[in-house]
């Protein structure tokens, strides 16, 4: 018994000091964590503690943080509350109280202490006050005056407290925002979701709702997520807030933030506003050109590859893989270009450290559009290049729900998901298995797409996305430059015209 207990002080001992030499914090830590030790720790930057009220009873948590995050600022809300701290185990001693938590029937003697003692102890530090006033009046009797800086601090308190009357294009604009292309400082995304109004809900998902918002006469969009799905929310807000991610085929980020709505703690992310709605709305009720079909395929994979490049630089980009590719996740805007939305599942990798972030999202992508090797569990999580493959089979099954709904010869067919006539609308993880990795079957490619020279390359990029062997898969950089070529091509005739 001696020899275990030496053991376990030996083994705390060891992840103190490995925590010193990383620059990490060892902080105390629930059995829930994934990170939490036998020995209850767990490494970061940061300790918290943090309370949530669900269905009635207030679950506690604690353990540590990778980086910090806009609730780590001591959020008390009436169902959420979380407390951070900076030194080792600091956390131990650490306690929060949800608004309302505790609050009992107060007797007529609690109830006059409660204000007569705030009450004294206030009147008692007028005095004092006044004292010390009356005092330095006495002794320096000329009129007190403001120095230079106390000026210019209330200078700057008035103009932060207009920002609000702002446009939303001021606010976009270079000079307000971080100058990362990673959205709004953290004080300004605040101040534009309490000022947003809720005009309708235009779609429902797993996730939660999405609603078209209002703010300050500009629509924006406002995706409200489910309590159960607050791991999502926390990925997505840490992936929009990387440097560098803003792109024109990547769904313009503007805020994120937990505001406390009809009793019940709500978590936004706001982004820009598409009317179009998604791909998988736009086709079920829009026939396309040869040059739409085109100008959507070529702007998802330019958003897909401005995610798996990583950036250099002192404020570089991580290369990042979607896992979540599929028609329901991209939107169309008003020119016909697409932009990729939903990074809850996204995982991040830098070369420089060789670091993989997988995130602690228990959520799976969907099964339709899972590659072979994650449908046969033989993906290797421990290289990013799988990643990005799983993305490339899912963006050519894209690119055959559009080829599909592209007129030519004067027909088309109508809108249907991938692997339509061989599972059910709603496949089980056994039933795409089977049809993908065991018959090793693929979407059909209509006959028709074969008599325009375009489409029939489209066709052949199609079936390159699906090789049952990932490294046998084109790259976004291989599709990019093979649809930039078509598009040159398309836009000859025009040219000579």
């Amino acid at each position: 018994m001696l020899q275990g207990v030496l053991m376990g002080i030996f083994l705390m001992i060891l992840n103190l000091s490995r925590s010193f030499i990383a620059g990490e914090l060892t902080c105390l830590c629930d059995k829930q964590g994934s990170k939490c030790r036998e020995n209850s720790t767990c490494s970061g930057v940061l300790c918290f503690v943090s309370k949530h009220r669900a269905a009635g009873e207030i679950i506690h948590r604690i353990g540590c943080l990778e980086k910090e995050y806009e609730t780590c600022r001591g959020s008390i809300l009436e169902n959420f509350g979380m407390k951070c701290c900076s030194s080792n185990m600091c956390n131990l001693n650490l306690t929060i109280q949800l608004e309302g938590e505790g609050q009992m029937g107060l007797s007529l003697k609690n109830l006059l202490l409660m204000i007569l003692v705030p009450l004294f102890t206030i009147v008692l530090l007028a005095v004092l006050v006044g004292l010390v006033l009356w005092k330095m009046s006495q002794s320096q009797p000329r009129k007190m005056q403001f120095g230079c800086d106390e000026l210019g601090d209330m200078d700057f308190i008035l103009k932060s407290s207009v920002i609000g009357d702002s446009t939303l294009e001021d606010l976009m604009d270079d000079d307000c925002t971080t100058g990362s292309g990673s959205g709004l400082p953290f004080l300004v995304q605040r101040t534009v979701a309490r000022q947003i109004t809720l005009a309708e809900c235009v779609g429902k998902g797993r996730y939660g709702e999405v609603w078209r918002g209002i703010w300050h006469g500009e629509n924006v969009a406002v995706k409200i997520f489910s309590s159960r799905d607050e791991q999502s929310w926390f990925r997505e807000t840490e992936i929009y807030n990387t440097v560098l991610l803003r792109h024109d085929n990547i769904l313009g980020f503007i805020a994120s933030d937990m505001t406390s709505r009809n009793s019940s703690t709500q978590l936004w992310l706001i982004t820009h506003y598409h009317e179009h709605g998604s791909l998988y709305d736009y086709l079920q009720c829009t026939m396309l050109d040869v040059e739409t079909c085109l100008r959507l395929a070529s702007s998802i994979i330019c958003g897909l590859l401005h995610l798996h490049v990583e950036i250099f630089g002192t404020q570089g980009k991580p290369a990042i893989a979607h896992r979540d590719l599929k028609s329901r996740n991209i939107l169309v805007k008003n020119n016909k270009q697409c932009c990729i939305a939903d990074l809850g599942l996204a995982v991040m990798h830098s070369q420089s450290s060789d670091f993989l972030d997988i995130g602690n999202n228990p959520r799976v992508g969907t099964k339709r559009y899972m590659a072979p090797e994650v449908l046969d569990e033989q993906i290797r999580m421990d290289c990013f290049e799988s990643f990005k493959r799983t993305d490339i089979w899912a963006y050519g099954l894209v690119l055959w729900e559009i080829a599909r709904r592209t007129v030519v010869n004067g027909i088309v067919e109508d809108y249907k998901p991938p692997f339509f006539d061989m599972v059910p609308i709603d496949p089980s993880f056994e039933e795409m298995k089977k049809v993908v990795c065991v018959d090793q079957q693929r979407p059909t490619i209509p006959n028709r797409l074969y008599s325009d020279q375009t489409l029939s390359a489209l066709a052949k990029i199609m079936k390159e996305c699906w090789f049952q062997s990932p490294p046998a898969r084109l790259t976004a950089l291989r599709i990019k430059k093979t649809l930039k070529k078509l598009s040159s091509s398309f836009d000859k005739p025009k040219q000579n015209a």
